[in-house]
């Protein structure tokens, strides 16, 4: 599991180091002339899955989703959020033994980050916006 742990925390980082090189201004911004949601509601989803999931993950089933971010439009409740629902995912999952249920939930949660990757690789090109070190080192974008 420690693997799975590592990619996670990889995966954290990235989502949390491209939130904290956006403006306010960047999270209301949607994909121009395109149905889309707000960046920010990309990073809402993003924090609820890891909550939804780590629900599930501590409880051994799944209890429905939800978020504990309430304003997308915030910068700072934004990395507030992103930064506790990793630690909160990380220090469960790192001090504990999981059943085959709860390794593919936090699989699950890793496979959901990096889609929002990707989505969020559409809203920053789109934007014509700059990505932080981090995604042009990892994804060469």
């Amino acid at each position: 599991m420690n693997l799975l742990i590592q990619k996670l925390e990889r995966a954290f980082n990235l989502t949390l180091d491209l939130a904290e090189s956006l403006s306010e201004e960047g999270l209301i911004l949607t994909l121009k002339d395109l149905p889309s949601n707000r960046i920010g509601d990309q990073l809402w989803c993003v924090v609820g899955a890891r909550e939804s999931y780590l629900n599930a993950i501590e409880n051994t089933q799944w209890a429905g989703f939800s978020c504990s971010l309430q304003d997308i439009t915030s910068k700072s409740d934004v990395v507030h959020c992103l930064k506790t629902s990793a630690t909160d995912a990380l220090n469960f999952l790192s001090k504990s033994d999981l059943s085959k249920y709860q390794a593919d939930m936090a699989f699950n949660l890793l496979e959901h980050e990096i889609q929002h990757h990707g989505q969020l690789i559409r809203y920053i090109y789109g934007n014509h916006l700059k990505f932080p070190q981090s995604w042009n080192q990892r994804y060469t974008v």
